[in-house]
């Protein structure tokens, strides 16, 4: 059994640890801790396990709401590969995208990003032959490098002990945060003065959620170097990846429960014993880790008094919320042969190269153009689909989104909004799937289902006060924000998922194995790595 309705189970036994929410973060957390001998129960809200990992169907349809490709996996020595070999003892198959992984276009160029760091360097060279285009892109690489091998000891410092981290903590820190207090604009701008090569290199900035002059080009450089090596899908989609997870928190004792709301996490005395469910149900344990954001365990889940003890209000203070978002989730009549659908993602811009002015011109004018539209294929990108869905293909096509386009309707209920909100949706997706259309139109005549989500489902779902996907925002006043780590102010009340590293499946990862490492006492990180 992957997991029971906390609604149909009347007795729930005693247990060591208590996980809030069942995103990978808290999953990798709690098969770490599972190993070392102790028996977690993990609570999700919602009705289906894994956070941004889980898939839902319409129809004859299944689209994921969160992976669209992860690098490093193909990788076997790579942290990442290694990391996911020990939360599933390798039971998860993943496939490879192939050679060109992202296609950044601005209105007809279009730029494609291959794997290998060598070929992409020499690809990015191809399409800017000028010599001073050219020594900008090799310093790039090498900065994106740099900072990628300055993340380790950032990382690790925050799973220190207060005392090692008094001690140790500036100089482990020092290296990153050369590159994390900067802007990626300003980074790039210190090696090249053309606009255009600036915008096709972060032409991935979806990814974290901010465009170049806010976002810290430590965030970017992350991402950057995480698909130097290409992308990868899981086969079975990315449900695959909780089903992998589950039975080993389960072999060890564990249970998984859905629908299972926390109202609050219960203190006595300055320690965390357990949780109140929404239904007034006390649930005891001498360990709790809240996987649902540093927001929501702060705003949502303490008290007034233990939100100041735990540091949390101070934190949020410094740091804002990521960015939103819309998916509009397709499905076409079809096979993807058929379809002639392509495995690579699109980034999609308009002919101007400068995200920032984009991103402003929108919020200001949410009828200006969209300043980015990413398309993923799912159906394409695993190649058991069709043993699953014999005729029929999905897709997905993203933009960022003004979450006070939707505020008029922050206090309806999800599928009883109203008309004036569906008809908003209705109008939104048209011009979504138009560009669809631009970049694929040969999908044209074979769409059966359109589906769009907004910030507010986001909110409904992820429990995300602004409808945010990334947890806080990506910028560098975030990396400087020391308190943003596994232990909090309350003894027994630890952290865990994006908001303690970074943003993505892979940083949320490293945000669970820190906070177990916490909680254990042991360089769990090393563990794995030698593994």
């Amino acid at each position: 059994m992957a997991y029971l309705s906390y609604k149909r189970t009347q007795n729930i036994d005693v247990y060591d640890a208590i996980l809030i929410g069942s995103g990978i973060g808290s999953l990798v957390t709690a098969v770490a801790l599972s190993k070392a001998g102790k028996r977690c129960l993990i609570l999700e809200r919602h009705y289906a396990p894994g956070g941004y990992t889980h898939t839902f169907k319409r129809k004859q349809y299944e689209w994921d709401v969160g992976v669209h490709y992860i690098g490093e996996v193909m990788r076997p020595q790579s942290m990442l590969a290694r990391l996911f070999r020990y939360i599933n003892d390798g039971s998860l198959e993943w496939a490879d995208m192939g050679e060109v992984y992202d296609r950044v276009r601005f209105g007809d160029e279009i730029f494609d990003f291959v794997k290998g760091r060598q070929a992409w360097t020499e690809q990015l060279k191809q399409y800017f032959p000028d010599h001073k285009d050219m020594v900008a892109i090799d310093q790039y690489v090498a900065l994106v490098q740099s900072a990628a091998r300055e993340a380790k000891g950032f990382f690790a410092e925050k799973a220190l002990p207060k005392l090692a981290s008094q001690v140790a903590g500036g100089m482990m820190r020092r290296g990153f945060m050369k590159f994390a207090g900067k802007t990626t604009l300003e980074v790039l701008q210190s090696i090249t003065d053309n606009p255009k090569l600036i915008a096709v290199l972060t032409g991935q900035y979806g990814d974290y959620g901010l465009p170049p002059s806010q976002s810290s080009f430590a965030m970017h450089a992350s991402v950057v170097r995480h698909y130097f090596n290409g992308g990868a899908y899981p086969v079975g989609g990315s449900a695959r990846i909780y089903e992998s997870i589950a039975p080993v928190i389960e072999a060890a004792g564990g249970m998984i429960l859905v629908n299972a709301e926390v109202k609050r996490i219960i203190t006595q005395k300055g320690k965390a014993v357990g949780v109140l469910m929404a239904d007034g149900r006390e649930l005891n344990a001498p360990l709790v880790i809240s996987g649902a954001g540093i927001a929501t365990t702060a705003q949502h889940l303490l008290s007034v008094d233990d939100r100041s003890a735990s540091g949390l209000e101070k934190s949020l203070q410094k740091v804002e919320h990521s960015a939103s978002h819309l998916c509009l989730y397709l499905g076409f009549k079809g096979r993807v042969d058929e379809l002639n659908l392509p495995k690579a993602n699109w980034w999609y811009y308009p002919a101007e190269f400068d995200h920032d002015s984009l991103v402003k011109r929108f919020n200001q004018d949410t009828n200006a153009e969209f300043p980015v539209i990413y398309v993923s294929f799912p159906a394409a990108k695993d190649p058991s689909w069709h043993e699953r869905f014999p005729y029929q293909s999905t897709v997905e096509v993203i933009t960022v989104a003004s979450f006070e386009q939707f505020k008029p309707w922050l206090d309806t209920k999800w599928h009883k909004r109203g008309t004036d909100y569906e008809a908003l949706k209705a109008q939104i997706s048209e011009r979504m799937l138009g560009k669809l259309y631009e970049l694929e139109p040969q999908l044209k005549g074979h769409l059966d289902h359109c589906e769009l989500s907004t910030p507010l489902s986001t909110r409904h779902f992820c429990n995300y006060e602004r409808g945010e996907i990334y947890g806080l925002q990506h910028d560098p006043q975030r990396f400087s924000v020391k308190s943003l780590r596994p232990s909090t102010g309350i003894k027994g009340l630890y952290l865990t998922g994006q908001d303690v590293a970074t943003a993505g499946v892979g940083g949320a990862m490293i945000g669970g194995i820190l906070c177990a490492s916490v909680i254990l006492k042991r360089n769990l990180i090393n563990e794995v790595i030698s593994s």
